[in-house]
């Protein structure tokens, strides 16, 4: 157990990174926004452009650490997001910063996957929740440490600062790795389903640039409602080769396992809502109430410092009622804390609101922890490569989503409303449709069995 508890605070080292990136740039983005000259609506493209590259390059990574060795592979893409973090830093424009981006996404689409699979081919199932639990505990330092230190850097240094903190983070991961991990083996698994994963990345990217641009201006004429049609015909194509070729870039048999099943489909409608949440509440406290970045930065920090406090509970929680009765009880509260969004005004104490969303992240990172578990619960080891492709593509992609449907519901409320700026009126909707997403996830892990996962949580009904 001691030598798994080192190789997952290792892996989460790289996890540390790429959340501390992911929450130090939502609370950037406005100051962004202000040095590029562009609309702060328009900005959610830099976190969905990264979100997107990360979906699209997912798939490949089972393969790729297959082919080349998982230990080989992570290492390259720890230094691929520690450069690419650089570049971005260094963008003058918003196409730049997408770029760049997109590259950064590519790195993050090796090294979280890649660095699962690392974990979950060296523990037994029993050992699987606390190797989780050690992998997901110092990650979740990124979270807490991103808000506040992203707007502390943005108003010191500026927003591009938030992007050069990852060169040490990244340094120190490469070091740790190449001295503390052995050597994997690889494992030829066949050529690789080329045409699969061509279709399954063209749909995505369609899809996602389809969503993003429809209806705000960003491409000529019709393009965005082509790239969008199209993404999802390519998916349909991309589900029916999938579904008929030996090895495919979507195992879809996994789906198969009602707990990779419910971690999956209904895990994506939650993470869909949730994702949102740290897109809308520095934009609704930045741009809505006018507060400074590390203001906003801090009380944003209330939401991770939330999740941080819930994964040492996460274990007793489940052996105590099991998988499903957590997600379902789960499933309702997040969505009160995500609905709870709509309520916050400038007239509320400021501790009464940290309040709420450290309640709220408590309630979120119950449900990843679950989530994450489930997935692999039940899956025999031959399937873990294939596994954790699709499930990191079913992780990465609702976050894009919900980025999106939050930047739409800005764009319509307040252009039903007439206004060039936005207001706090404006995020009351996005708020209430996120929860609702959140919601809906509810009769996914309803149709669960009550032993689902019972191995690993060591929970009996």
């Amino acid at each position: 157990m001691a030598d798994t508890r080192v190789t997952a605070a290792i892996v989460a080292s790289a996890l540390f990174m790429q959340n501390l990136d992911s929450s130090a740039v939502a609370t950037a983005l406005p100051s962004m926004a202000r040095d590029l000259g562009e609309d702060p609506a328009r900005l959610g493209v830099a976190v969905t452009a990264y979100l997107v590259a990360l979906t699209v390059f997912i798939p490949v990574s089972g393969t790729i650490a297959d082919r080349f060795g998982a230990k080989r592979v992570f290492l390259l893409a720890i230094a691929l997001f520690g450069l690419s973090s650089a570049a971005c830093g260094l963008a003058n424009s918003l196409g730049e910063l997408v770029l760049w981006r997109v590259v950064q996404g590519l790195g993050g689409a090796m090294m979280v996957p890649v660095g699962r699979l690392l974990l979950l081919s060296s523990i037994r199932k029993e050992e699987m929740l606390t190797a989780m639990t050690w992998l997901t505990m110092p990650a979740m330092l990124g979270p807490i440490s991103g808000p506040p230190l992203g707007g502390l850097l943005t108003d010191l240094f500026g927003w591009r600062s938030v992007f050069w903190i990852n060169l040490p983070v990244a340094a120190l991961g490469l070091a740790l790795v190449a001295w503390k991990i052995p050597r994997s083996e690889i494992r030829p698994s066949g050529r690789p389903d080329v045409l699969g994963l061509v279709l399954v990345g063209a749909a995505l990217a369609g899809t996602m640039a389809g969503l993003e641009t429809v209806g705000r201006g960003v491409l000529p004429g019709l393009l965005p409602e082509a790239l969008l049609v199209a993404g999802l015909l390519i998916g349909w194509v991309a589900l029916r080769h999938c579904r008929r070729v030996e090895r495919p870039a979507l195992d879809l048999s996994l789906l198969r396992f009602p707990s990779f099943r419910a971690a999956t489909l209904a895990g994506s409608l939650f993470r869909t809502g949730a994702g949102a949440v740290p897109f809308l509440v520095p934009m609704l406290l930045q741009i809505g109430f006018g507060w400074g970045a590390t203001e906003a930065g801090f009380i944003a920090f209330a939401t991770a410092l939330g999740a941080f406090a819930m994964k040492p509970l996460a274990r007793p929680i489940l052996r105590r009622w099991g998988f499903r009765t957590v997600l379902v009880a789960n499933t309702a509260l997040a969505a009160l804390g995500v609905g709870a969004g709509a309520l916050f005004s400038d007239a509320w104490p400021v501790a009464a609101m940290f309040a709420v969303l450290a309640l709220g992240g408590l309630f979120r990172s119950l449900h990843f922890t679950s989530l994450n578990t489930l997935a692999f619960a039940d899956l025999p080891r031959e399937k873990l490569s294939a596994g954790t492709g699709f499930y990191g593509t079913a992780q990465q992609l609702p976050g894009a989503i919900g980025v999106v449907m939050a930047t739409a519901s800005l764009e319509v409320a307040r252009h039903l409303r007439g206004g060039e700026a936005l207001v706090p009126a404006d995020f009351t909707a996005a708020f209430v449709i996120a929860a609702a997403v959140v919601l809906s996830a509810l009769p996914g892990f309803w149709m669960l069995p009550r032993d689902t996962g019972a191995a690993v949580s060591g929970h009996r009904p």
